[in-house]
């Protein structure tokens, strides 16, 4: 009866034992799982950001050289329409786990569509070199023109978080955890060729 009572006390600090371990390591898993999630979050406002930087951008420059651009009512009207279109197809990035592939693609159709906008107006502005000497529009030109870099380095670093994420959640034990806690995998943005290099600004209007 002794040596029993020894095995039944061993088995139950075992278990114990391994109780402890799993409920640890769950912990662990469950905290990695949520440190990368928020990563993905604060990765997704960052293009929200910098997204709502340009379209605010766009008016200001549009109304800033329409009095010198009098004959280029074409390239007004298709950035006009490009940001509209943008607008439209927006989506939410504080709510990315309920985002389809399917919406994804339609907010970078349009914002694509927007960039080549944005490329053939500042192509046009070349033709005229009195913008050259106006500071509003140079100033502007430079603040899209950082702006479209920052959205091409923000788009990277999102996808970068959003496949560690994923990743982390396809392998056992992760996927149960994830799953007790609706982590998700999220979409990543799937960048055609155009899309892969930021529109290049040459801001010297003197060509």
């Amino acid at each position: 009866m002794k040596i029993f009572g020894i095995v039944m006390l061993a088995i139950f600090v075992l278990v114990i034992i391994l109780g402890v371990s799993f409920v640890g390591g769950g912990i662990g898993i469950y905290n990695s799982l949520k440190t990368s999630n928020n990563t993905v979050d604060q990765a997704a406002a960052d293009i929200d950001t910098v997204t709502q930087r340009r379209m605010d951008l766009i008016p200001n420059l549009v109304g800033a050289t329409k009095g010198v651009m009098k004959f280029e009512k074409d390239v007004f009207v298709e950035v006009t329409e490009a940001r509209s279109k943008a607008g439209q197809a927006n989506i939410s990035f504080k709510d990315l786990q309920n985002v389809t592939p399917e919406q994804m693609q339609q907010f970078q159709a349009a914002q694509q569509g927007l960039s080549g906008a944005i490329s053939r107006l500042l192509v046009v502005m070349e033709k005229y070199p009195d913008l050259k000497s106006h500071t509003q529009v140079t100033q502007l030109m430079d603040e899209l023109a950082g702006t479209e870099n920052r959205i091409a380095v923000a788009r990277k670093r999102y996808n970068e978080t959003v496949k560690a994420l994923n990743d982390q959640i396809v392998v056992f034990p992760n996927n149960i955890i994830a799953g007790w806690f609706n982590i998700q995998k999220r979409t990543m943005f799937q960048a055609d060729e155009a899309a892969k290099t930021a529109p290049k600004v040459d801001l010297s209007l003197d060509k």
